[in-house]
């Protein structure tokens, strides 16, 4: 059966934290399955008015999981080449263990070369850096050992989710993920980018997509999640616009496609 999720709007830095907290527990009542948080650290120039207000999701997902109980909580999708993989998986490994076992560790390369340059990583080393961080969270994750102790261990395991629809990307996920995500795809770029994924190996992975509903009617928006679905999506997050209308757009969206 389809997971649905959820993608937080939180990239308001005007949005009261409460209203971020209220969003998320109205996400686990409706029965969304995940909720995912944004990342940016430093987005300059034309993207800052967009992306600045985004909070560090790992420490919001903290907070966010302590007032829920049963909703996951994941990044869509972290810069990972833009920190250090040992930082990154032990804050995931802690959220994980004081969770409840919540976490999912949604990773991607980026794209924004300005936002690099801005916090003196380099852009065209990306692909290289992400892979070879993959490798040091998978290592870390399964006790493997990387010159000494890691803990939290990992008491269940912690999904690591891989973003993007690139060639790279597919490729990454195949090699290192348990779940991928897509992006704004429809039925036939799904099935094809899932069926580029697979010839790159044949690991057990969870496959999905992301959604925007920010504006507009809900229908065509129902209508793509069940094409999406017809298509093999395991996993449909939805982006539902601002925290001004995001609660009525993810009841209303819930509402119709169960009845769909």
């Amino acid at each position: 059966m389809v997971e649905l999720q959820v993608v937080l709007p939180d990239e308001s830095a005007t949005m009261p934290p409460e209203r971020l907290v209220e969003l998320a527990i109205a996400a686990e009542d409706l029965g969304y399955g995940t909720a995912w948080l944004p990342d940016h650290l430093l987005p300059p120039g034309e993207f800052g008015p967009t992306y600045g207000g985004v909070y560090e999701p790992l420490v919001t997902i903290g907070y966010l999981a302590a007032r829920t109980s049963r909703i996951r909580f994941g990044t869509s999708v972290l810069v990972l080449p833009m920190r250090s993989p040992y930082v990154v998986a032990k804050q995931a490994a802690t959220l994980h263990r004081l969770s409840g076992e919540r976490v999912v560790l949604g990773i991607g390369a980026g794209w924004a070369k300005a936002e690099f340059a801005a916090v003196g990583a380099v852009f065209e080393e990306r692909g290289r850096r992400t892979d070879e961080s993959l490798g040091i969270i998978r290592d870390l994750f399964a006790g493997r050992d990387r010159g000494g102790v890691f803990e939290p261990k990992l008491r269940a395991p912690l999904p690591l989710m891989i973003g993007g629809t690139t060639v790279p990307a597919l490729r990454r996920a195949a090699r290192y993920g348990d779940e991928w995500q897509g992006l704004n795809l429809d039925g036939a770029g799904f099935a094809a980018a899932v069926s580029r994924l697979r010839s790159f190996g044949d690991r057990p992975i969870k496959v999905g997509t992301r959604l925007d509903w920010s504006d507009g009617d809900p229908e065509p928006v129902v209508a793509m999640a069940h094409e999406l679905v017809d298509a093999g999506a395991e996993t449909v997050a939805v982006s539902f616009g601002d925290e001004s209308s995001a609660l009525d757009r993810m009841t209303r969206f819930r509402k119709l496609f169960t009845v769909g």
